[in-house]
């Protein structure tokens, strides 16, 4: 009979971490404003409203705990209900989750800003669903949202802005920049 653990090791080495650990999540800030109410509740009855939804995913490192892996992440989602030029409604809504990312620098955007979304994300369209109903609207319902898409199109944007930045910088020193 062999005491030693089966990976060989002698029980000196630290347990694995996991590459992420929810360690809270909360409502930041929550808006709900109805400013056309009653009257705009009864055009809904026979107008098509237009609703838009932004959505947007912020992540901080949380100083100041002795946890050099610890992390803010933040989806902001706000949405518009309109009749032609009146407001129905407007939500805003700021979810948050605290995170410990154990993963090598490389993954770590992806992991912030595709995978803490991705979990927080269900939470807040409930919040946004419960929300808008008891506002007395016909209940907010978003369909699943493409983190992995939004994050592509982000870097995009940066490799961009970046080219851009080089092209100007050229323009002003001349080539020899």
């Amino acid at each position: 009979m062999n005491d030693k653990p089966a990976n060989g090791a002698d029980g000196a080495d630290a347990p694995q971490q996991p590459p992420l650990a929810i360690n809270g999540q909360y409502v930041k800030d929550l808006s709900f404003e109805s400013p056309n109410a009653p009257g705009v509740l009864t055009e809904l009855q026979n107008t098509q409203p237009d609703i838009n939804v932004n959505v947007d995913v912020q992540a901080t490192k949380v100083e100041g705990t002795g946890n050099e892996n610890l992390y803010e992440v933040v989806l902001d989602i706000n949405s518009q209900l309109k009749l032609g030029e009146k407001i129905g409604f407007v939500v805003e809504l700021k979810y948050a989750g605290i995170f410990t990312i154990n993963v090598p620098q490389e993954h770590l955007g992806a992991m912030l800003l595709i995978e803490c979304p991705r979990l927080l994300f269900p939470y807040a369209r409930n919040i946004l669903s419960d929300t808008t109903r008891d506002g007395g609207f016909v209940p907010l319902q978003l369909q699943p949202i493409d983190f992995v898409a939004m994050y592509q199109a982000n870097l995009a944007q940066q490799a961009q802005n970046l080219d851009a930045e080089i092209q100007n910088t050229i323009k002003e020193h001349g080539e020899d920049a």
